[in-house]
């Protein structure tokens, strides 16, 4: 995977993530976009990623920049820094994709780079000098604190009290900090699955043996609940006390009715149930956070975001149960976990989890799929109806509307939707279901994988 920058970041293989690739990144980052002056610089835990901050520092330093090395922190933990410093920032990690690659994501002063932003940086690229070596780097010790605090001072240290919580920890930057954050709630909290080996966790799209693993555990432990996260922690991961996971829309559609929004942003690759939820208005955007992040900057007030991988953005200071959180408007992987558990009121997560409107959404990916086997699937689809109705009619199901906001979202006439994306920064083609309950989800999903399957491996 050659590397590829996009709002998301750049994004490749570590191979050619280079020390003159990343610096020029980075000096194009400076170049283009508000910092403050100030770069904050945070890493997953990739064998990789140590020596990408390096560069990272060496090339913010080189054009003049305070530098502050936070070290190994959560996505979000990082951003919350960030703003607390007033400064851009630039996270080093590959999200959920495997440890043979890795990334940088950006943030400005503002908040998370813009289309406008990435448009501006590449621009940039290959024309920022450097100069002479800035002042040494610091040193920001109390970031995974700070970030703790955040939701130990706003919904009390009594919140969970008698819940036995799961932390499937495996290879999470985030896994210590998540630990304290719920031993700090009150529960009792037993640490699973801990890795020092990279494991890339995609809380979308949860492989099936990972699926088993964390129903045994839930059994074995007789846990109240399981929580994780992905590799840089801004995506959460919750399994009920039957071990079944929960999709990350529907936290979303929970806390955002917890902390009182009035307006949601959110992907069109999410739940349709949110629109039955009661909120004064709920807009649907292309996939990825800076097309949420633009739909709340637009609709303001009490607005939040959150995306089908659980990513949850929160616009304004929103009251929690016994303190406020400031606005984080970036993907958070601890407020849609915290905020679920204590909605359901001590009693069975699934009992909350069933008050949602009755619309299941499921989705996975076919991986190692390179764009050039991946786009001509995908624009078959949004150009020639004979396409869609050869596709559907596999499904068993005909087609009663199409939306091309981003990729191809199908809607059949029995109210089942299929939507077809390929991946904007991994070698992936992903597929979105939804039906009226889980076991026609799933069996949607896997049909539809099938038919995607052939269609991808066939001769161009």
């Amino acid at each position: 995977m050659a590397p590829k920058f996009g709002t998301s970041g750049l994004r490749g293989l570590v191979t050619e993530l280079k020390p003159e690739l990343v610096a020029d990144h980075v000096r194009a980052f400076a170049a283009a976009c508000d910092t403050g002056g100030t770069v904050c610089v945070g890493r997953d835990l990739r064998p990789s990623s140590p020596r990408i901050a390096d560069d990272v520092i060496q090339a913010a330093a080189g054009m003049g920049l305070r530098v502050i090395d936070c070290g190994e922190v959560p996505t979000p933990a990082l951003a919350l820094a960030a703003r607390r410093h007033g400064a851009g920032a630039v996270m080093v990690t590959g999200s959920h994709i495997p440890a043979d690659r890795n990334g940088l994501k950006f943030y400005s002063a503002r908040g998370e780079i813009t289309k406008a932003d990435e448009q501006a940086i590449t621009a940039a690229l290959g024309t920022a000098p450097a100069t002479d070596t800035g002042p040494a780097p610091e040193a920001d010790v109390e970031v995974g604190a700070r970030f703790v605090e955040r939701y130990v001072s706003a919904c009390g240290a009594g919140a969970l009290a008698g819940r036995r919580i799961g932390l499937y920890t495996h290879s999470a930057v985030g896994r210590d900090l998540m630990a304290q954050v719920f031993s700090g709630l009150g529960a009792e909290v037993i640490e699973l699955g801990r890795s020092e080996t990279f494991i890339p966790v995609d809380t979308e799209a949860v492989d099936p043996e990972v699926r088993v693993q964390i129903a045994n555990w839930v059994a074995e432990h007789r846990l109240d609940a399981l929580v994780s996260t992905d590799g840089d922690s801004d995506r959460p991961l919750l399994a009920d006390e039957q071990g079944r996971i929960v999709p990350g829309d529907i936290l979303g559609q929970i806390t955002a009715q917890a902390l009182g929004a009035d307006t949601v942003v959110t992907p069109i690759s999410s739940n349709s149930g949110v629109t039955e939820k009661g909120f004064g208005a709920v807009r649907r955007t292309q996939i990825g956070s800076p097309f949420v992040i633009a739909g709340m900057d637009e609709a303001g007030g009490k607005v939040v975001g959150y995306e089908a991988n659980g990513g949850f953005l929160l616009g304004f200071a929103a009251q929690g149960p016994i303190g406020s959180f400031e606005p984080l408007p970036t993907r958070d992987c601890v407020l849609p976990l915290v905020m679920t558990l204590i909605a359901a009121q001590g009693g069975p997560v699934s009992a909350r989890i069933a008050q949602e409107p009755p619309v299941v959404t499921v989705a996975d990916r076919l991986q190692e799929v390179p764009q050039e086997r991946s786009r001509p699937v995908v624009a078959a689809l949004a150009e020639d109806a004979a396409a869609r109705a050869d596709f559907l009619g596999a499904l068993g199901g005909t087609e009663s509307g199409v939306d091309l906001t981003d990729g191809v979202r199908m809607t059949m006439t029995d109210g089942r939707v299929v939507h077809v994306r390929p991946s904007g920064n991994a070698p992936e083609l992903r597929l979105y279901v939804e039906a009226p309950d889980a076991e026609g989800a799933s069996a949607l999903l896997e049909a539809g994988l099938a038919r995607l399957r052939s269609a991808v491996a066939a001769p161009a």
